[in-house]
């Protein structure tokens, strides 16, 4: 080992090449390859982990159909996120220490392990983009959407990136020899630049807005399944404690043809939520028609939330809360109505076995005392039934088309069906649109900043805290912001190539002030010429 090493030089070269002792010869076409891929593979495992905390406002989606196939709830989501980040991280480092190879003029080796790394880290990246693009394809809508929350964000990023790596790009321009070498960095640069400098141009983010819209209503999707077992009475209440404007729930007919309150439907019904296993084993393959509500009503409706910690939520309950969650039952849709008028709170809900459920849905409703404008009626399937005998519940639409053959005003759809711009023209024309199913804080905000009516959340606790978005800028505000930050860039650029430049000319003058001590018997012509080609 040479003495001059430093001891960063050894553990940067240790960890990229696992050579401790000095570099061996290196094939430098073969080093550049792996470079690339790195940088690659680098890229491609940030954007995959992008997609990941994007997509986690859904992810719940991903583990209700784990568990539709292998009947075992499991947090695969979170399994997913935690694997990916740790990849990102890994390549992210190994790419930093790989720049710090190449700036000190290390030879970049790459162990072979890094290598087979490298692949499992891009095979993971490949799976993943086929896996939604086959499954999940929706979930593209939501990355589009999320650009508009990010981009202003991510220019900014690749500002700073740009302006840090020009360095580096300066260096290579002033090491090669080439002409066509220099010509060939200086435009990819340039046209990287320029392409970082404009994009803002094409950035059309809904919270760059001088006016800020209201923010949107709150509606409780189960209740508060965050903080309770989901359609249960305790997360009904609990959503009433954040100040929800309804309670969103599902409603089935028992065996007795009884209503009541609960999501899975079909066979297996009572599995995910119930401990049905324990007190119908022989049974617990059955569908809600095979069931009293008595029966239904004897199985405990929030064990489940305690031992599978669904949302990682259960250390934010105290022991009387963990407490009263274990003892919850599967509830009635009148113990609901009950509640939803004790509160002023309306209720719009989905019925999982279509018309066959709306007479008797509808009488339960009537039966009760609760006001009718507090019914949100959104099953299509006995809409014209439902006007003729209770004209007084509000009619709530799942596509524009059929809200405006029936001169509606109220519509209940997924974010991700309509734009931004779409949702401001809506509101602007004084319809109400509630968007489900929305749980992040930066997608609640995105949806503020476009004029949304209300949201359906999982979340309700922590959206009904913000008291404004997670960012909104006037428009003069960003522009400003967006040109200082080009200039400074560009300012701070032009500086690193001069001093990369003066260093090169040291360089050189050191160069042949040496040859001149070591070969004094050099005439003054060959010193010039050693000066102006030290490769000769």
């Amino acid at each position: 080992m040479r003495s001059q090493e430093s001891i960063f030089r050894i553990c940067f070269r240790g960890v990229y090449s696992c050579y401790w002792t000095g570099s061996r010869d290196n094939n430098q076409r073969c080093a550049c390859f792996w470079f690339s891929f790195l940088s690659l593979v680098s890229v491609s495992t940030l954007g995959w982990v992008y997609i990941c905390f994007i997509a986690y406002n859904d992810h719940s989606d991903v583990n209700w159909k784990a568990f539709e196939k292998f009947s075992r709830w499991v947090n695969w989501f979170m399994c997913v996120i935690i694997l990916s980040s740790v990849m990102a991280i890994y390549c992210l480092l190994l790419l930093l220490f790989s720049l710090f190879q190449f700036a000190i003029k290390e030879p970049l080796d790459l162990h072979w392990l890094h290598k087979v790394l490298l692949f499992l880290g891009l095979v993971i990246v490949v799976v993943g983009i086929a896996g939604i693009s086959s499954e999940w394809k929706e979930e593209w809508s939501t990355i589009h959407l999320s650009l508009q929350a990010t981009a202003p964000f991510l220019q900014l990023g690749a500002v700073v990136a740009l302006t840090m790596l020009s360095w580096l790009v300066f260096q290579s321009y002033h090491r090669t020899q080439s002409a066509a070498s220099k010509a060939l960095i200086i435009g990819a640069l340039v046209a990287v630049s320029v392409a970082i400098f404009l994009s803002p141009l094409l950035i059309h983010s809904p919270c760059i807005i001088d006016k800020l819209p209201p923010k949107p209503a709150l509606i409780g999707h189960r209740g508060a399944p965050v903080l309770a077992p989901e359609n249960t009475m305790m997360s009904f209440r609990r959503s009433a404690e954040c100040e929800v404007i309804a309670f969103e729930t599902d409603v089935q007919l028992s065996k007795d043809k009884k209503p009541f309150l609960m999501h899975d439907n079909g066979t297996k019904f009572l599995r995910r939520t119930t401990n049905v296993d324990v007190v119908f084993p022989e049974r617990e393959d059955n569908s809600n028609s095979d069931f009293t509500l008595e029966e239904l009503q004897s199985l405990k409706a929030g064990e489940w939330f305690l031992k599978t910690d669904p949302f990682w939520s259960v250390n934010l309950l105290s022991e009387e809360e963990k407490e009263n969650a274990r003892t919850q039952t599967v509830p009635t849709l009148s113990e609901l109505l009950d509640l939803a008028k004790e509160r002023n709170i309306s209720v719009i809900f989905d019925l999982k076995n279509g018309s066959y459920d709306c007479n008797v849905t509808v009488t339960t409703i009537l039966n009760s005392s609760i006001s009718h404008n507090l019914i949100w009626w959104l099953p299509s399937t006995c809409r014209e039934d439902v006007k003729k005998h209770a004209q007084s519940f509000r009619q709530v639409y799942s596509n524009v088309s059929e809200m405006k053959d029936n001169n509606g005003s109220f519509l209940n759809v997924k974010y991700s069906s309509l734009s931004t711009e779409e949702i401001r023209n809506l509101t602007s024309r004084n319809v109400m649109v509630n968007l489900w199913v929305v749980n992040e804080r930066w997608l609640f905000s995105l949806l503020w900043c476009s004029g949304a009516s209300s949201v359906t959340t999982n979340t309700c606790h922590v959206l009904s805290d913000m008291s404004h978005p997670d960012w909104h800028l006037k428009y003069c505000t960003y522009l400003i912001i967006w040109i200082t930050a080009d200039l400074v860039s560009l300012v701070l650029m032009v500086v690193l190539f001069y001093l990369q430049r003066r260093k090169k000319s040291r360089n050189l003058l050191d160069s042949s002030l040496n040859r001149k001590e070591m070969y004094p018997f050099l005439s003054k012509k060959e010193h010039v010429s050693s000066f102006e080609d030290p490769s000769s």
